[in-house]
């Protein structure tokens, strides 16, 4: 079933999360781009004050695509105690250096989770690259938050594609990009492992305070989604069932 990853920048925004219902708590400075790195010392308080309550996950920056940056930057977050590093492949660069550097790392137990952009013409090519590297994971997201959301950049099969290819490889999926509560219904019907909010669970803007009231119904809506979900799967089995007893009688 598809979990909930809420963007938070403080210890404040992860207490209000943690109390929301987010199953990951994810790292990330919104004011820095679309994968803004926290400081070391935010990062540490966040740790702490989660206390292994939830997964944490932290973003590594909006970084070049040069190996040995995006290595020093990963190996940063990965001595701060965090559950999960993402990494953004973004156009230019070497991307598949990257990736080879981080394969190292990968295979010290740092879990690592690639992030694709739906806005820069993403290459879901790389996701049996990025398990043969020993990445945990690849998430879908947006580049230009002001732009729009991650549904007007793909179409719903495309979408379906990047979450069918990721699980044949065996890494978890995760959809986000300016995602709002009516997006929760269409988008978990695809399957990821979690749908990733900021934005849509803010005040105002995705620059300011979590909004616990809107955490809560985005909460709501997932739980719903997974109970039409499970509740489908429980009909189509039954009736599978009914049909194969009828063909041996």
């Amino acid at each position: 079933m598809t979990g909930l990853l809420a963007s938070v920048v403080s210890a404040a925004e992860a207490k209000t999360a943690v109390a929301g219902g987010a199953d990951i708590l994810d790292l990330k400075d919104p004011s820095k781009g679309a994968l803004g790195a926290l400081a070391s010392a935010t990062i540490a308080e966040i740790v702490a004050t989660v206390a292994n309550r939830r997964i944490v996950s932290a973003t590594a920056g909006d970084l070049p695509m040069e190996p040995e940056t995006v290595r020093d930057a990963v190996q940063r977050l990965a001595l701060l105690n965090v559950d999960i590093v993402k990494v953004g492949l973004f156009p230019g660069g070497d991307v598949s250096a990257c990736i080879s550097a981080l394969s190292q790392m990968a295979g010290r137990g740092v879990r690592l989770v690639a992030v694709m952009f739906a806005d820069q013409q993403p290459d879901f090519a790389l996701i049996p690259t990025l398990q043969a590297a020993g990445f945990a994971g690849a998430m879908l997201d947006t580049a230009g938050k002001q732009f729009g959301g991650l549904r007007g950049f793909l179409p719903p099969a495309r979408l379906r594609e990047f979450v069918q290819v990721a699980a044949e490889s065996g890494l978890m999926s995760g959809l986000a990009g300016s995602l709002r509560l009516e997006d929760v219904e269409s988008l978990a019907l695809l399957e990821p492992d979690y749908l990733g909010f900021r934005g849509g669970i803010c005040a105002a803007g995705r620059e300011s305070p979590l909004s616990l009231e809107k955490l809560r119904a985005v909460r709501a809506a997932v739980d719903l989604a997974n109970d039409h979900q499970r509740a489908a799967k429980t009909a189509t089995a039954a009736a599978g069932a009914q049909r194969a007893a009828h063909s041996v009688a």
